[in-house]
Order: C-alpha cells, then sequence, then structure tokens
C-alpha cells in the first residue's frame, strides 16, 4: 500500500516507534526490504539517494519502486533521499515519489530555508511529504572537524520549521554516514531538544551501526525516521563474497539471490528493533 510521509509517520508516532529507510539500489535490495516489511507486518520506507542515480537512473528504479509500494501488504513511502538538485527532486514528484528529502544543509540557513520553502510548496498540493536537514554529519563533509561544531541548535531547528513548513527534520547529534571505526557517542539531549523546540518528527541519518540500546534512547527522545543502508549493504556484499568464493556457481542470479536473503535478515534485524519487537 502506497502512503507519503506524513501519513507513515503519523502511525510512527501513534506507537511511539521509528520508521526504516533503506536505500533500494536494484531489485535484489529493494525485494529484501520490502518481504522483511511484510512478513514482519511494520511499515517501509523504500529510498532512492540522488547519490546512487549514477548507478540506476531515478526514471527506470522509479517505477519499479512504487509498483513495489501499490501492491505491498503493508505501508510503504517512496522516498527521495539527499535530493539536492532541483532537476532531481522534479522527476522524483512528476513519477509519483510520496516523500522528497531536500538537503540544502551545507548551504547558508538562510539559502537552505529559501530552497526548502521552494520544495513544500511544490510538494504540498500534490499531497507529497517534506523532509529536510539542519546541521550536518560532519565526517561526511568535514572529516577532520569537531563533530560537535554541526550539531543541530534546538532554537534554529524551530524558526527553520516555522520558516518551511516541512513534516519531518533531519538532525545532526553524533551519528554518520558510511561505516564506523570506533562506537559513535550520540548526544540524546540535542534530540530532545529539537523534538521540544519543533513538534514535527525527527529524522536520523548515519543509522546504521548503531547500537540497539541507543536506537531505542534516540526513539524515546523524538527520532521517528532512520535512514538505513551501509551496513545492509555490507551484509549483501558479504553474502555475494561469499558466493564467489565458493566456486559453486558462475551465474550471476546466484550472487544477487544470495546478496538479497543476506540484505533482507539485515534488515529485517534492524526493523525489529525500530519498532520494538
Amino acid at each position: 500500500m502506497l502512503v507519503n510521509l506524513q501519513e507513515i509517520l503519523a502511525l510512527a508516532e501513534r506507537e511511539g516507534k521509528a520508521i526504516g529507510m533503506f536505500n533500494a539500489t536494484g531489485f535484489d535490495s529493494l525485494q529484501a526490504v520490502v518481504a522483511a516489511a511484510e512478513e514482519l507486518n511494520e511499515p517501509v520506507i523504500i529510498a532512492h539517494a540522488e547519490v546512487h542515480n549514477v548507478f540506476n537512473d531515478i526514471s527506470m528504479v522509479g517505477p519499479a519502486m512504487l509498483a513495489v509500494a501499490r501492491s505491498a501488504r503493508v505501508p510503504v513511502c517512496v522516498h527521495l533521499d539527499h535530493g539536492e538538485s532541483l532537476a532531481m527532486i522534479e522527476k522524483a514528484v512528476e513519477l509519483g515519489f510520496t516523500s522528497i528529502m531536500i538537503d540544502a544543509s551545507a548551504k547558508p540557513f538562510a539559502e537552505n530555508v529559501a530552497l526548502t520553502r521552494r520544495v513544500v510548496e511544490m510538494c504540498h498540493p500534490k499531497g507529497i511529504g517534506v523532509e529536510a536537514e539542519l546541521g550536518r554529519l560532519a565526517t561526511r563533509e568535514d572529516g577532520s572537524a569537531n563533530p560537535e561544531d554541526f550539531y543541530t541548535d534546538p532554537d534554529e531547528a524551530a524558526d527553520f520549521v516555522r520558516k518551511t513548513g516541512i513534516d519531518a527534520l533531519a538532525i545532526a547529534f553524533g551519528t554518520a554516514h558510511g561505516f564506523y571505526k570506533s562506537d559513535p557517542v550520540l548526544d540524546f539531549g540535542v534530540i530532545s531538544s529539537c523534538r521540544r523546540s519543533t513538534g514535527i518528527p525527527l529524522v536520523m541519518h548515519g543509522g546504521s551501526g548503531v547500537s540497539p540500546a541507543d536506537y531505542t534512547r534516540a526513539i524515546r527522545a523524538g527520532i521517528r525516521k532512520i535512514n538505513y543502508y551501509s551496513y545492509m549493504s555490507k551484509a549483501g556484499y558479504n553474502a555475494a563474497a561469499d558466493v564467489i568464493a565458493s566456486g559453486t556457481t558462475s551465474y550471476l542470479h546466484d550472487v544477487e539471490f544470495a546478496a538479497m536473503k543476506a540484505m533482507k535478515e539485515d534488515v529485517s534485524r534492524a526493523i525489529k528493533v525500530f519498532s520494538g519487537k
């Protein structure tokens, strides 16, 4: 069942849980995510990231994502992740995506507000939800910097939400994209303060690799959407490598099937934690 961002986050709010967002970089990962969600009877968000467009163009993968969402036995939101160009955002809207993330977090505050507001005005009349980001994950853009310098300011977040009218806000509080070399240290006070100041659902980016205990604390503090991809992808990669190393097949579909099963298991574990199961 295809739903929009507002609907799926309302489910999360009512049940005090977070919805997992998983990047669908191909049919194997798309199948893995939706199959895991259906088995657990949990809603899910499937996403196409603009940075992945070089591997799977949105014009091809987008319609497949939407078709799978419509036929799914659970609520599925189809999301554009880290949309940085208006051309990509407009294409996702044209295709029928039900959620858009505009990422102008690297721009000055006023420019972030202006661009985000423009996307909201484009999406809301069509019933499409909008997520934006304030604060930055320092290890992505500024690996040598102090991460705390980029944490989201709760007062600034409140001002941002008032001026843009967004439906969800991604905040920076200690997570990072990619793989962790050491356990992340999260500032749960930033989550609680941003939740109080904005009153809207908050989003954790760089969600892969966080401990179950920290996921739970973050959800209790106000996180309602968790972006998860790197460790799911690594599970699929490892399974594929094992099949190739075994020398038991020369067919790509055997490798892809093993990767899909491994990703499904990893996604299932994540969804169970996010939903409190």
